[in-house]
């Protein structure tokens, strides 16, 4: 199955804010490679929502670590076994609507392959192993 890989950082950081993913193309953006930036942008908001409510789900059970997994979170300062409900509810509306209007007000930047997008109603052409990059500005204090 196609993928494009996605990625993000923030100006003024070395490190990125997660390492790169895949995300799969949906099946009707695979033969034409066509989609407007909204609806890339709304791929990858809802496929992160996902993520977040399978992450939860997996947090609720109580886990049983190797001594791997143990070495691993005392060398990030967190062991983590699980076992917690937040009961944190996403809607996958006001999710995609707030990170579509982050992109109007210019709080990150969008770039398709180094090609920075500028609009949301703009074609674009996306096609297996495309890199998207989300660049979050970060306002200057005082400014």
């Amino acid at each position: 199955m196609p993928t494009i890989i996605i990625g993000a950082k923030v100006i003024g950081q070395k490190r990125p804010l997660f390492t790169d993913y895949r995300l799969p193309l949906p099946p009707d953006v695979t033969a034409s490679g066509r989609m407007t930036l909204r609806d890339l942008i709304t791929q990858i908001v809802l496929y992160e929502v996902e993520g977040f409510r399978k992450r939860q789900q997996e947090r609720r059970l109580a886990q049983v670590l190797s001594p791997q997994e143990i070495e691993q979170g005392a060398t990030k300062g967190k062991i983590d076994s699980g076992e917690r409900d937040l009961q944190q509810e996403v809607d996958d509306d006001a999710a995609v609507s707030t990170a579509l209007q982050a992109f109007e007000d210019g709080l990150y930047f969008v770039f398709l392959d180094d090609t920075q997008q500028e609009s949301l109603d703009q074609t674009v052409f996306v096609s297996d192993d495309n890199r998207i990059m989300f660049v979050r500005l970060v306002a200057l204090a005082g400014g």
